[in-house]
């Protein structure tokens, strides 16, 4: 592999408006690649540090300044002229110039930045499309294409909050193939559409995900409407579409108790109403349904959950190995959500995957609500065999480009897997 020859980071802005890092690695043989990162909105406690501007003047405080200077200045000086012989080598610098354990002080999304640069850079030296590239990586032989994970409809943080669930996704696991997949999905969005204007006389007005967002007067409405959109798409529910569920609940829980609905809640109490739902719609995952440090109960959760669902962890876990090894020893999950920003490398994100493997856990890999066009996010799923990619609706630009990058993967790579 060249030498790295040059970093360079510009500030641009995602699909909320906010800005975040655009950068490239050159090599020495002249090899550049580039990409964007991510950001969340709805955010766990334990993710590694996403830094800031803070001046309230200047994009709310949520300019990128800073972070940029660090890719142009700190970390273009120390690592231009090194020779790094695998990602795993460019990582550890990255952490090590960092030196905190929270990517404090640089910044996860300065760090990962450079990281998916050096990757793109690295493939375009080794003449491979970057799933590829992803799945060395992992030690994968035969990369797959993942199943879908689609919102349909959005409240808590993406959404404004007019119901606490943050989303209601579709799930059309038993299609034969990706391009199927989609068409199921694009028939139950626009029944869905149809299903609101009626009910709730809204525009098809969408959340940052590209979910639809209407009044929904409780959470169980919000349940029994993705049935309804199914149904008048003409699909079964549960045999050809299923649902899964982003309850997000760390938003809504507050001195011990989760407030729901305008109840509160006790941990216990909260189990047996995610239970309810599981028994009354067709529901195969529940994301975040208890907050982040609610241990005991997410392992009642899981032992509460019929084997075929998943019990998913995002907040809980934040692809972080420490938390996912305490959750692993307290059974208190079945299956991690994977966003590598939330960490700061592909490295980092790697050793979380590795670990929920060996674990017996399915992966989902997750966009963030806060995206950019760039795709690289599809490479990834497909490289290191996710169970699911969870990317957003099929609205707006940033969410399309994943699927138009697996779409373009499935016609030309010859995998043995379809969704």
């Amino acid at each position: 592999m060249p030498a790295i020859q040059h970093l360079h980071a510009l500030e641009i802005l995602d699909s909320r408006g906010r800005p975040t890092l655009w950068a490239t690695c050159t090599l020495a043989d002249g090899t550049a690649g580039s990409g964007s990162v991510p950001s969340g909105a709805s955010t766990g406690q334990a993710e590694a540090h996403e830094l800031r501007d803070g001046d309230p003047a200047r994009y709310g405080g949520y300019g990128c300044r800073q972070a940029v200077q660090h890719v142009n200045t700190t970390l273009n000086a120390a690592l231009r002229g090194q020779h790094f012989e695998s990602q795993a080598a460019l990582d550890a610098a990255l952490s090590a110039l960092d030196g905190t354990p929270n990517k404090g002080r640089l910044g996860a999304n300065t760090l990962l930045a450079v990281s998916l640069a050096f990757a793109r850079a690295s493939a375009a030296a080794a003449g491979q499309p970057l799933y590829a590239y992803f799945a060395g990586l992992a030690g994968v032989t035969t990369p797959a294409l993942p199943r879908l994970m689609v919102n349909l409809f959005s409240g808590g943080k993406h959404a404004g909050g007019q119901v606490a669930l943050q989303d209601v996704l579709i799930v059309p696991h038993h299609a034969a193939r990706l391009e199927d997949a989609l068409a199921m999905v694009y028939a139950v969005y626009q029944a869905a559409v149809a299903l609101i204007a009626e009910q709730y006389g809204m525009r098809p007005l969408t959340a940052d995900e590209g979910g639809l967002a209407p009044a929904f007067p409780d959470e169980r409405t919000m349940l029994a409407d993705a049935v309804r959109a199914i149904e008048r798409a003409g699909y079964v529910p549960g045999t050809q579409m299923a649902l899964a569920v982003d309850v997000a609940a760390s938003h809504f829980y507050r001195a011990g108790h989760y407030h729901l609905g305008g109840q509160a809640l006790t941990g216990a109490q909260m189990v047996a109403q995610i239970a309810d739902w599981v028994q009354h719609y067709p529901l195969i995952s529940v994301e975040d349904g208890l907050a982040e440090d609610d241990w005991a109960h997410w392992a009642q959760l899981r032992q509460t959950l019929p084997p075929d669902v998943l019990t998913l962890g995002d907040d809980l876990l934040c692809t972080n190995s420490t938390r996912i090894q305490q959750a692993i020893d307290r059974q208190a999950a079945g299956a991690l959500l994977l966003k590598v920003n939330q960490i700061g490398t592909f490295t980092e994100a790697l050793a979380a995957l590795r670990l929920a493997r060996a674990a017996g856990w399915p992966i989902v890999v997750s966009a963030r609500s806060g995206e950019t066009e760039d795709h690289w996010l599809a490479d990834l799923a497909v490289g290191w065999r996710a169970d699911y990619i969870k990317v957003g609706s099929i609205q707006q630009s940033e969410r399309l480009a994943k699927y138009n990058r697996l779409l373009w993967i499935a016609a030309t790579a010859p995998f043995a897997r379809q969704p």
